[in-house]
């Protein structure tokens, strides 16, 4: 098991860079916890507020679940694991006045506030940025919804795959329609989700840096939509250039030629020639110097116009050898390349151990959650694996009695209530 800058003293007060942070997270499911998580792993004391006795969307998407130390199934699953690292879960009902005020207690005590509810919830229960800035006007409050605060799709609901599709990321994804298989597909991540809550990281960044001048929160309005458009930079950038609709390689480049799978005596590889030189390289690697000098082929532009042409040759060259023989030669002529792994053997794979890209954090009810490591490699401030993913409602208690001074008897009427 792999535990970097694994801190079994969760009981003290945290380093890291945003330490001196207090988040209160009001989202669920993916993008909203992925942007929190971020958060929390470089400092941030993140609150996360879940429904009483049925938590976050997610708990329940399995399986896959948390294992306890015997191996038994948690009631929380994997899914859910991946996003909320390094939090501490409160369960608050905030369709209750009382709840509500709870919630408006924390966000006076808070830094940032991060909701993804359906534009107009928040506000009629008193917990949208316009009442909470009054009580606090320090507060960076980030809204994620599927399509933004405003326009004529604001109030539709969408998961990752519509923003996939209604966004573009489906129609240059997937083989060519003119080969078998073509058609659009969504990739194999829920990269909207995750990129939206990337990108409101960010935003809440910028938001308290700037605050650190004016003395002022702000209002983030974060949208799927915009987030997946925006991340079809390249591609959009030469649609508005050419006014040809980008379409679908499969696995080729539109932009660079050979860069894509090839099919090798034993399996399969990856090559990813990205420039001239690399391609004189390419070459001598595969002792194709007939390719090297023919000037149809010098230039990236003559490869990616004649790589009908050139493409079968290529082909033909690469199945006389197995995949570890490819590799080692390509390597040698620092020409980019690699296996392509299954998620077994990413985590076999030597520098991905080196790295120390899974992290196992134990939770205090001795179940074990697998996690991956942070990318954030701060030299001075490197993110902290403090706490395992919560499980339901493990702080609600500590939250109420030490950040807004409630009583055992306050708290005990308020589970009886139903309001925790």
């Amino acid at each position: 098991m792999q535990n970097p800058s694994l801190d079994h003293t969760s009981n003290l007060a945290p380093t890291g860079a945003l330490a001196h942070l207090r988040v209160l997270d009001l989202s669920r499911v993916l993008a909203g916890p992925w942007c929190s998580q971020n958060l929390a792993d470089m400092g941030a004391e993140v609150i996360k507020v879940e429904r009483p006795r049925t938590g976050d969307d997610t708990r329940s998407w399995g399986p896959p679940w948390i294992k306890n130390e015997d191996g038994t199934d948690t009631h929380d699953s994997t899914y859910f694991a991946s996003a909320n690292r390094n939090k501490k879960s409160i369960t608050v009902d905030i369709s209750t006045p009382e709840g509500q005020d709870l919630i408006r207690k924390l966000a006076a005590k808070s830094d940032v506030v991060i909701e993804n509810y359906k534009v107009g919830d928040l506000k009629r229960y008193g917990l949208d940025y316009a009442t909470l800035a009054e009580i606090n006007p320090r507060l960076v409050y980030c809204s994620i919804t599927g399509y933004g605060q405003d326009g004529p799709d604001a109030n539709k609901p969408g998961y990752d795959i519509v923003f996939q599709a209604v966004g573009g990321l489906m129609s240059v994804t997937g083989e060519r329609d003119d080969l078998p298989g073509g058609g659009p597909q969504k990739a194999g991540l829920p990269i909207v989700d995750v990129m939206t809550g990337m990108y409101a990281t960010i935003a809440i960044l910028s938001a308290l840096q700037y605050r650190t001048v004016s003395n002022r929160g702000q209002y983030i309005d974060m949208a799927l939509l915009d987030c997946i458009v925006a991340l079809g930079g390249n591609q959009v950038t030469g649609f508005f250039a050419s006014d040809k609709t980008p379409h679908r390689y499969g696995n080729a480049h539109a932009s660079l030629v050979p860069y894509q799978v090839f099919t090798v005596k034993d399996g399969e590889i990856v090559v990813a020639v990205g420039n001239d030189t690399q391609w004189k390289q390419y070459c001598k690697a595969i002792e194709r110097p007939d390719l090297a000098a023919d000037p149809r082929w010098d230039k990236a532009t003559g490869r990616i116009t004649g790589r009908n042409e050139l493409i079968p040759e290529l082909a033909g060259t690469m199945l006389e050898r197995g995949a570890l023989e490819w590799i080692r030669h390509l390597d040698a002529h620092g020409v980019p390349c690699g296996r392509i792994n299954d998620y077994r053997q990413v985590f076999e794979d030597a520098q991905v151990r080196h790295r120390s890209l899974r992290v196992d954090v134990p939770r205090e009810d001795g179940a074990m959650a697998s996690t991956i490591a942070s990318p954030l490699r701060l030299r001075d401030t490197p993110p902290a694996y403090r706490r395992a993913p919560p499980s339901l409602g493990d702080c609600t208690d500590d939250v109420l009695s030490g950040l807004l001074g409630c009583n055992t008897e306050d708290i005990t009427l308020y589970r009886d209530r139903g309001i925790i």
